[in-house]
């Protein structure tokens, strides 16, 4: 069946095979390390609660048969452990059917977690690990070739989330058919890192170039990844170099790292990697060639969706079609804000709230607070209380059913969500009343740099939330 195979792509695989790992590594090291104060049984939004309302055949998850906080622990660590043996190389040295097994298990693993993470794992790169997780189960490993049907299923993954994305910028905010989107993304950006700052103030001629340098590779490279080598080499490096560039100017969790993963399999290796071993060269199993065609398959029947989402006027962004996110559809920016708003969170000790009390701020790890503070590098790990701290900012809708929660266990003293921030201002005993601000938030200019020593200049708003007591942060909804 030399149709099946392409043993020349074997580098290929294995470089995917690991960095896929890594990036699974990555995710179950945070799920393990958040969730507790997030969707544990005393969480912000309780998984037990959560699976008394949602049914099994709409969020199939192990934690719909039973849930408790070690086993959810329990689940994640393994993940984690199975993932770094995975990226270690240990898939190569068991036979095909256990390296397929051990790539399913981190799958569904992954997607137990997904499934009751609610708001806190509604992220279009949870749905894209889930959605190539599938598929590298069906890879295989070093002891038969990379299958040439998985390939093209993974470059097709490609495509979708490159052309998808590109799609919903001309169809949406004018400012990227206007090439000025970009005056404004580095500075409003979900999490800004350590050189947004500085991307920010390059000329705005060096802005329109990025704008345009990004349709390009959005809507023209996608195409040329199903051309002949070498070009869908080059088409692979393009996406490769756009999301290196993306990795350098913001956090956004693993989706930079996950996308320059998904371009690697489209990379004719063969000039650098030599012949193929031996056992790449060898037939596949029957029952591996059924299996892999099956597969392909059902994701061509379920690819209708988001092909019917791409084609469409109203396209959207980032949502999955199934209950396993088989196959879903992406985006990203569709608009860009043009101002960037943040929530600070206050506490005092006071026993009556004054304006101007001893209010002390919550220091966040990843989000702006302090002007002085320059922002960090996080990704690809994802801070989630950080994240949707900024769409809490954009409306208060956003933050209903978690940050009434939130303040709630700022006022207890609540040690697992304290553990996601990084200061806690009062370290003794907690607060008697939180309240929150709103603040519009600027990069500084060159000089105000040179002179403040601030990257961020910031000014207030209004009041985002009243100062609330313990017993009424229950009833609280930010304003």
């Amino acid at each position: 069946m030399d149709w099946f195979t392409a043993p020349g792509y074997w580098l290929a695989r294995l470089v995917f095979q690991r960095a896929l790992a890594g990036v699974y590594l990555v995710a179950f090291v945070g799920a393990a390390l958040q969730f507790r104060a997030l969707i544990g049984a005393h969480g912000m939004l309780p998984v037990p609660r959560y699976v008394r309302y949602v049914p099994f055949r709409r969020a199939p998850s192990l934690f719909q048969l039973r849930y408790s906080d070690r086993l959810f622990a329990c689940c994640a660590w393994t993940g984690a452990a199975l993932a770094a043996a995975l990226a270690a190389g240990a898939g190569d040295e068991v036979p095909l059917a256990v390296a397929m097994a051990m790539w399913a298990a981190l799958w569904t693993l992954y997607l137990s977690i997904v499934n009751v993470g609610q708001t806190w794992y509604s992220f279009g790169w949870e749905s894209l690990l889930l959605e190539v997780g599938f598929l590298a189960v069906f890879l295989g490993n070093a002891r038969a070739g990379p299958p040439v049907l998985v390939l093209w299923l993974l470059r097709w993954v490609l495509f979708r989330v490159e052309f998808g994305a590109g799609l919903i910028k001309m169809r949406g905010d004018p400012c990227w058919r206007k090439l000025t989107c970009l005056y404004f993304h580095h500075e409003t950006q979900p999490m800004a890192g350590p050189l947004s700052w500085f991307f920010h103030r390059l000329p705005k001629p060096l802005h329109r170039v990025e704008c345009a340098a990004n349709h390009v590779t959005q809507l023209v490279v996608p195409v040329l990844l199903f051309t002949p080598q070498p070009v869908a080499s080059y088409a692979a490096g393009a996406v490769i170099a756009t999301q290196l560039w993306l990795v350098l100017s913001g956090n956004f969790a693993w989706l930079n790292w996950l996308t320059i993963t998904l371009a690697v399999p489209a990379v004719d290796f063969t000039g650098l990697a030599g012949p193929p071993p031996a056992a790449a060269s060898r037939p596949a199993p029957v029952w591996f060639v059924v299996l892999v065609c099956a597969v392909t398959a059902l994701v061509l029947f379920l690819s209708r969706h988001p092909v019917l989402n791409m084609i469409s006027r109203r396209q959207v962004m980032n949502r999955s079609f199934d209950a396993l996110h088989l196959v879903n559809t992406y985006g990203a920016f569709g608009s860009v804000g043009r101002v960037r708003m943040e929530v600070a969170v206050e506490g005092t000790a006071d026993r009556v709230p004054r304006e101007d009390g001893d209010w002390k701020e919550y220091g966040f790890r990843g989000k702006p607070g302090e002007p002085g503070r320059l922002p960090r590098q996080f990704a690809p790990y994802h801070l989630r209380l950080d994240w949707l701290m900024w769409f809490a900012a954009i409306s208060p809708g956003y933050a209903r059913d978690w940050f009434g929660p939130f303040v709630e266990r700022l006022l207890a003293g609540d040690r697992d969500t304290l553990r996601l921030l990084r200061h806690n201002p009062f370290p003794d005993a907690p607060p008697v009343h939180v309240r929150a601000l709103l603040y519009r938030y600027r990069f500084t200019t060159w000089r105000e740099l040179r002179e403040s020593g601030d990257w961020w200049h910031r000014t207030l708003v209004r009041e985002y939330l009243p100062p609330t007591r313990l017993a009424d942060a229950r009833l609280s909804e930010p304003e």
